[in-house]
Parts: structure tokens; C-alpha cells; sequence
């Protein structure tokens, strides 16, 4: 792009920035691949592309900024959707649906307007394994039909809430 679309943005009206989206980390862990997890419907990408986590601890953030746009009874997942219409799937733990909240505390409810990194949910991991689950954490692009490129900016490494994990550009 040239000075005049870096100062006016591009022809279309967009600017550059707005084609890239980097996601965080909702929970501080060691970062792993999607295919990894032991699900199929995570596994397979049936839902989206995107990453997953062993969780080390129980604070969970958005990985974007937007609108909290799903987050169930039973406090297991949540979805954040920003301004493009990207939306996120943080999925804490498998089966963990069938604890029903148990070992889960909301911090924030649908509908609420965050920023990346804000504080959503915390869970007791132990509360997760005591219940014969298992804590993996998926963290999936559901809009991928919005999504030109995922970039894994880490993998196999541990990090912290908030840390960036993915770099998506967008159609």
C-alpha cells in the first residue's frame, strides 16, 4: 500500500488493519494443535479452525474484543463476536457441559461489550478432573467463511492469558 492508502486507507474504503485480527490467549496454558484435541468436532475443524489449551490455571479472558454473544448456564463456553463478525468459541474442558455450571463463576453475562483480555469466567480445574473430564480448552474461529488465513503465532509453547496465539486475516 502505498503513503496515500496508508493515510486515507485502501479504495474500498477499509484500511489494512482492518484485515488482520489477532486473537489471545482466554486461558493461561501450554498451546497445542486443534487436531489434537480429542473430540472430533474439534479435531475435524467441524466447528471452525483456531487452536487449543492445557490449562495451568482457572482465569479465563476474551480473545477479542466485541460482544459476548453466547455463554450458557452451565458456564462451560462462551462465543465473543467483534464489529466484523468474527466469532470466537472458547470451549473450557470436554463434557464439561455436564457439570452444569459446577466449578464455574461468571464474571460477566451475554450481551456484554468487551475488550480482548477482559475477565469472562474462572474455573476450578480441579472441579473439572474431579469430575472425570478433561480440561483441554479449544479456542475456535467460527466464522471461518469471513477468514482468508490463520497464522499460528505459537505452538507447543506455554502462555498467559492475554498473550497473542493467533494472527488471522481476513476475506
Amino acid at each position: 500500500m502505498g503513503i496515500l492508502g496508508k493515510l486515507f486507507g485502501s479504495s474500498d474504503g477499509s484500511s489494512s488493519e482492518d484485515k488482520v485480527l489477532t486473537i489471545l490467549a482466554p486461558i493461561s496454558g501450554k498451546v497445542v494443535s486443534i487436531t489434537e484435541v480429542p473430540d472430533p468436532t474439534f479435531a475435524e475443524k467441524l466447528l471452525g479452525d483456531g487452536v487449543a489449551i492445557e490449562p495451568a490455571e482457572g482465569s479465563v479472558v476474551t480473545p477479542i474484543a466485541g460482544t459476548i454473544t453466547a455463554l450458557p448456564d452451565s458456564l462451560h463456553a462462551f462465543t465473543t463476536k467483534n464489529a466484523q463478525g468474527i466469532e470466537v468459541l472458547v470451549h473450557v474442558g470436554l463434557e464439561t457441559v455436564s457439570m452444569g455450571g459446577e466449578g464455574f463463576d461468571a464474571k460477566l453475562s451475554a450481551g456484554a461489550d468487551v475488550q480482548a483480555g477482559d475477565p469472562i469466567i474462572t474455573v476450578n480445574l480441579k472441579a473439572i478432573e474431579e469430575a472425570e473430564n478433561l480440561k483441554i480448552t479449544p479456542v475456535v474461529i467460527t466464522s471461518m467463511h469471513k477468514v482468508e488465513s490463520v497464522e499460528f503465532l505459537v505452538k507447543d509453547q506455554v502462555v498467559k492469558a492475554g498473550d497473542p496465539i493467533l494472527k488471522v486475516t481476513l476475506i
